[in-house]
């Protein structure tokens, strides 16, 4: 069924997901904080573009949004004249952005006191997930939001699953970014010990992927991250931001996370390089400073 929607963010992840909304024949307001992003979208999607956050989210049966970091959310969401304050009673907040679970959990007190079913529904996948339509959506909320909102989702997804109340999809995105970077880390180690040891890096790869060693990071980025090509998906600076949430929930709940500390110990180095901007699997630059004589 076809929904009114609103989407708020219109960066790398949220340009094309509000894309594949229109293309599924909802019918979408974009709002972004610069203006020229939302005209851009428009002049390649069927849909309007809104002038304010009430505009947007006033005649919407669904809004979504995808910023930046707590803050952002805390603005767009939460201040005067942001969304929930102009949502109708009876409608339903997503918010993709990556965030911490206790915002999560206050934007669902705040949203259930004017009648608003909220989701917290952190993505993986990163940009081509987002262009190709193939997203992994981890979300929190009351059953009957996420009902309301799954389907719509699925416009950009093929895997969405609620997990729990509010702030369970922040806390599982926590999770996500824990395992990632362990795996990139220990990719990158291997890769360049390979190097550094005379082997075909090709080779090897052909076949320690074929057993337990294998993973997506493998299969998608030895290659570049071989060759020194870090344009590639999610970056750096922003993965430090989740790194952080998740260091900051685990002295909250007693969770260990030593190895997570120290990989984002190692995207500071990486930062300190002039990475901000590179793609997580640049943790092998680090390693290829000192190249072998």
């Amino acid at each position: 069924m076809a929904e009114r929607v609103a989407f708020v963010g219109l960066g790398v992840m949220g340009f094309p997901m509000a894309g594949w909304l229109a293309s599924a024949g909802h019918s979408v307001t974009v709002f972004n904080r610069t203006r020229a992003k939302a005209e851009s979208w428009a002049e390649r999607h069927e849909g309007s573009v809104a002038g304010s956050l009430a505009e947007a989210a006033a005649s919407a049966d669904i809004v979504f949004t995808c910023v930046g970091d707590d803050p952002d959310v805390r603005e767009v969401v939460l201040g005067t004249g942001a969304i929930l304050e102009a949502m109708r009673s009876g409608s339903v907040f997503v918010d993709h952005t990556t965030a911490s679970a206790d915002l999560a959990r206050e934007i669902a007190d705040a949203g259930r006191a004017r009648g608003i079913g909220c989701v917290d529904a952190p993505v993986s996948g990163g940009q081509a997930g987002a262009e190709q339509g193939r997203l992994t959506v981890m979300a929190g909320g009351e059953q009957d939001a996420f009902d309301r909102a799954e389907p719509v989702i699925g416009a950009y997804s093929h895997n969405v699953r609620r997990l729990g109340p509010a702030g369970s999809g922040q806390l599982t995105k926590m999770v996500n970014q824990i395992a990632i970077a362990g795996v990139v880390q220990g990719l990158a180690e291997a890769l360049n010990f390979a190097v550094r040891s005379g082997l075909d890096p090709a080779a090897v790869i052909e076949t320690i992927s074929k057993g337990a060693a294998q993973s997506w990071q493998m299969e998608n980025r030895w290659r570049t991250m071989v060759d020194g090509e870090f344009e590639f998906g999610f970056a750096v600076e922003w993965m430090r931001k989740d790194l952080r949430i998740c260091l900051e929930e685990a002295r909250g709940n007693g969770a260990e996370l030593p190895a997570a500390a120290l990989v984002d110990q190692f995207y500071a180095d990486v930062e300190g390089m002039g990475g901000s901007r590179w793609d997580t699997s640049s943790l092998i630059a680090r390693l290829n400073r000192h190249a072998k004589s």
